[in-house]
């Protein structure tokens, strides 16, 4: 046999013309990348909630960054080995890891952040890569003499030229629009995965292990096992192909046959490694390792090949190949990674036999128990278990991961001691053989408790599968079913489980109804396709939890025995239209129970709007009450104002003796004044410190809204650039579906752009109209947030300006008798109309939406009068008026009935001077 490594215990071939520490030194550090995208997994793993599209990137940060790195270091350095020529100089080789890894961030940052140019030159970079790659390996093959395992570099060969179509496919896949043609989107994607996973990863590994796993088990490779991986080669690359070609022309069982076909590659080529394993079992953490990912790998593509033949439609296939991703992301690729990295490493890294074999002795520490953990963590993953015990499955996996880069740092740094001849002499090999049967089978139970207490963990954070009155959790109906009881709701458990797949999409879930036989167990699979995180409750207490953008989640509803009503819990989702309906057929009729009466936290309705904060008194004391600054700030120095909005949950009084949590920009609502002339340049930074997503919308600039407003997740931010050209006073909002909901809430406020020829004025003020919808207190007592009901019913508890009912009677806008004084009123709404009227007072210009109706004078005097301003929601204009003495002068909405509930203030004219 040739080995691909230099012989366990041996130092590095010494290179001719070059140092024998130089291939040493140029592992240690093409291995940087490969380790620093695993680092990168660890990091998002523990943040993702606040990342757009977490799920997708952490399957490419081991796709795409880790293991593809890995695969262009290692199959250069096997070519060497099994090739046997003169080492040129690695500098190509460094410049291909530098395009690579280059692509691969620029495209990941492209995805994430909706740049599809950027995808696109990132795609570009990782496929001329590759391509550069693939030449380079087939230049040295026919320069080299006949090699007995050269169909490991015909592996790697074919892996070269099919990354490249991967990654046109990966881009195309980013093209805005894509999702909504149908089912390209589906098709194309699971044809990028075939060509992807299947063709580039999986060719390189198998390729690999024909000579690698053996070596790992310090075992001869069967002689079988060049000629059979030959012959393997073609039905992997067949099976690829059809794979590919049948999700293009959307054909599901010429796909099936496809992955079918490359299966039977894979137990091929499996063959002579499974006689490597019956002649030397695997003890070490590598081999054990590389033994579970093929494992993965076999059940993955079982899994798919069923999908393919029997799913519905495509986006069905689409959905329920969420549940593959982590099986062929960390099940086969990344654990295939981390065995082969815990072998390649302390070789590679060289340094003679003891400091080799210490660095390996460091890398299979705690073997039986990683192994055991990771591999059990992603089961329990994919099982059908509540998400607060997938969430303790993630964290022991990700122990398992933080282990493996924990140890492989300690390796890195390792270096040559004294003590090391003595406890490992020469010849004594590098792996450690002295572990007994009792400490490995007791490392391994160690990872077994750990799963078990991630598993206890979960159930008791997880008040849905605790036992409650009327609950209907999932656990207390099969204990019930298992103790031959029926707990109360009339029906006996089958024991079979109905599976549905449900999408969110559009607002809505796709289908918004499902029927199961009562006594079956209900597992609902779900996938978000909108743009915004969800989550599916139920009215018996279950929850999937929050499913984030491109993400999957799990719901299981346990024994069914009513039918029930479920919801989006997140905050007027369910008034968009989110609901959902659980239909059990074979139940008593219309007397058997039926649940669906059971509300959330965080969501009102009409029922619950009974318990809201009744409506201040018109005539209530503002009392200790800050009043909203109503004076029009002046203009900032220069033309270009840089400003940041902050978005905050904050409460506040929003009326005498009543709070609520509202959504603000900076802290209050309105936001802040902005103030600017025609020409003027706004770089507004909008910053998400709240607990779900919001946007920004102004109406001062025009721009296409794609990108700058678009909804961002809690800690996020965008910059949001606009030219003021026209004068007005414009409205900025919170766009964030559902919009009356964010808008009644507090996100709204004003841009006033000074009209060019506007007479000057002694006094400008600021009045923004808008409405309150008092929601009852949440659950836990906090203050509730705006009512969706009294919104959809047009019922408001209050018609304000600036905020807050009445503030400026009992803190009245001081002027004096005989000045001109300017007021911008802008209508916020969200629904209701204004009709601006100063009691006692006469406007002598009104300029509203562009244009004065009522001009002033040649000289700025007046000529005319007009008595209101009307505006409907989101108009603004200004009015000019003089008062004629001193006085106090209320200003209203004279919508009577909206100036009752609030929408009334005070001028206090002073004496002339």
């Amino acid at each position: 046999m040739i080995p691909t490594v230099p012989p366990r215990g041996a130092s590095p071939a010494p290179v001719p013309g070059r140092p024998g520490t130089g291939r040493a030194t140029w592992h240690r550090w093409a291995n940087v990348p490969t380790l620093v995208w695993l680092l990168a997994i660890a990091v998002l793993s523990g943040i993702h909630r606040g990342v757009p599209a977490a799920g997708w990137l952490l399957t490419h940060l081991a796709l795409l960054g880790a293991a593809t790195n890995a695969i262009m270091v290692y199959s250069w350095h096997f070519a060497e080995a099994l090739l046997r020529l003169p080492v040129p100089s690695r500098r190509a080789l460094a410049a291909r890891l530098a395009l690579l890894n280059l692509g691969a961030a620029v495209a990941m940052a492209g995805v994430v952040g909706q740049m599809w140019p950027a995808t696109v030159a990132g795609a570009a970079a990782i496929g001329a890569a590759a391509g550069w790659h693939g030449i380079a390996l087939l230049l040295r093959v026919r320069r080299a003499l006949p090699s007995r395992f050269a169909s490991t570099l015909r592996y790697y060969l074919a892996a070269c030229a099919l990354l490249p179509l991967g990654a046109a496919a990966g881009a195309l896949l980013a093209l805005p629009g894509l999702e909504d043609a149908g089912d390209l989107h589906p098709r194309l994607l699971l044809a990028h995965e075939s060509v992807n996973v299947l063709g580039w990863v999986g060719l390189s590994v198998l390729g690999t292990l024909v000579t690698l796993f053996p070596t790992m088990l310090r075992t001869r490779a069967d002689d079988a096992a060049e000629p059979t991986s030959r012959r393997a080669l073609w039905a992997l690359l067949a099976g690829v192909g059809l794979a590919a070609v049948g999700a293009l022309v959307g054909v599901r069982p010429l796909a099936a046959a496809g992955v079918l076909l490359y299966l039977s590659g894979v137990v091929v080529s499996a063959v002579p490694l499974a006689r490597a394993v019956r002649s030397k079992p695997p003890v070490a953490f590598a081999p054990l390792s590389a033994l579970a990912s093929l494992l993965w790998l076999a059940g993955a593509l079982v899994r798919l090949a069923w999908l393919c033949a029997t799913a519905s439609d495509w986006e069905s296939l689409h959905v329920a190949l969420a549940d593959l991703t982590p099986a062929l992301a960390a099940g086969f690729a990344a654990q295939v990674l981390l065995g082969a990295l815990s072998y390649l490493l302390p070789v590679v890294f060289g340094g003679g036999p003891a400091v080799v074999r210490r660095r390996t002795d460091m890398l299979d520490g705690a073997a039986w128990f990683r192994v055991v953990l990771a591999n059990g963590a992603l089961a329990l993953y994919l099982l059908p278990v509540p998400s607060t015990v997938r969430v303790s499955a993630a964290v022991a996996g990700l122990v398992a991961l933080a282990a493996f880069l924990w140890l492989a740092g300690r390796a890195w740094f390792s270096r040559p001691r004294p003590e090391d001849q003595p406890r490992y002499p020469a010849g004594s090999g590098p792996i450690a053989v002295g572990a007994s049967v009792r400490s490995r089978l007791g490392s391994g139970a160690v990872g077994l408790a750990v799963l078990l207490t991630a598993v206890v963990t979960g159930v008791a954070a997880d008040p849905s599968v605790l036992p409650a009155a009327g609950g209907g959790s999932p656990v207390a109906a099969e204990a019930a079913g298992a103790a031959g009881a029926d707990g109360g709701t009339g029906v006996v458990p089958t024991g079979h489980t109905t599976t549905v797949d449900v999408a969110m999409s559009g607002m809505r879930f796709v289908p918004d109804t499902v029927a199961v036989p009562a006594g079956d167990r209900l597992i609902i699979r779900l996938s978000n396709k909108d743009q915004t995180p969800h989550d599916l409750v139920l009215a018996t207490g279950q929850d999937s939890g929050r499913v984030y953008p491109g993400q999957g989640g799990q719901l299981d509803a346990g024994v069914m025995a009513a039918s029930v009503d479920g919801w989006c819990s997140v905050v007027g989702h369910k008034q968009m239209g989110m609901v959902f309906r659980v239909n059990v057929t074979g139940t008593a009729g219309p007397g058997a129970p039926q649940a669906g009466t059971m509300d959330m936290p965080g969501m009102q309705h009409a029922a619950a709007s009974s318990a809201a904060a009744a409506p201040a008194s018109p005539g209530a004391s503002a009392g200790a009450h800050t009043p909203y600054p109503a004076d029009l700030p002046p203009v900032p120095e220069g033309t270009t104002h840089k400003v940041t909005l902050t978005v905050r949950d904050t409460v506040t009084e929003v009326a005498p003796g009543v709070e609520q949590t509202l959504w603000t920009y900076n802290g209050t609502a309105p936001g802040p004044v902005l103030h600017g002339r025609v020409g003027d340049t706004f770089e507004v930074t909008l910053v998400n410190d709240a607990s779900a997503g919001h946007s920004i919308d102004f109406h001062a600039g025009s721009l296409a809204p794609d990108g700058p407003m678009r909804t961002i997740d809690p800690g996020q931010q965008l910059t949001y650039t606009f030219r003021a050209t026209q004068p007005g006073i414009w409205m900025y909002h919170c766009s964030t579906m559902p919009m009356s909901l964010h808008i009644a809430n507090g996100m709204f406020g004003a841009v006033v752009i000074d009209p060019p020829d506007a007479p000057p004025v002694d006094h400008e003020f600021v009045l923004v109209q808008s409405e309150q919808y008092r929601g009852a207190a949440a659950a836990d007592g906090a203050p509730g947030i705006a009512d969706s009901a009294k919104i959809a019913a047009g019922a408001p508890d209050a018609v304000v300006f600036n905020g807050y009912p009445n503030q400026y009677d009992a803190a009245p806008l001081a002027v004096r008798a005989g000045e001109r004084v300017r007021v911008w009123v802008l209508d916020a709404g969200p629904d209701r109309a204004t009709s601006f009227h100063v009691v006692g007072a006469q406007f002598s210009a009104v300029w509203a939406e562009g244009a004065y109706r009522l001009a002033p004078g040649a000289d700025g005097g007046q000529a005319g009068a007009s008595q209101a301003m009307d505006l409907a929601p989101a108009q603004g204009g200004f009015v000019d008026l003089t008062f004629p003495q001193a006085g106090h002068y209320p200003f209203v909405s004279h919508y009577m009935v909206d100036a009752e509930r609030g929408a009334h203030g005070v001028f206090e004219a002073g004496a002339a001077k």
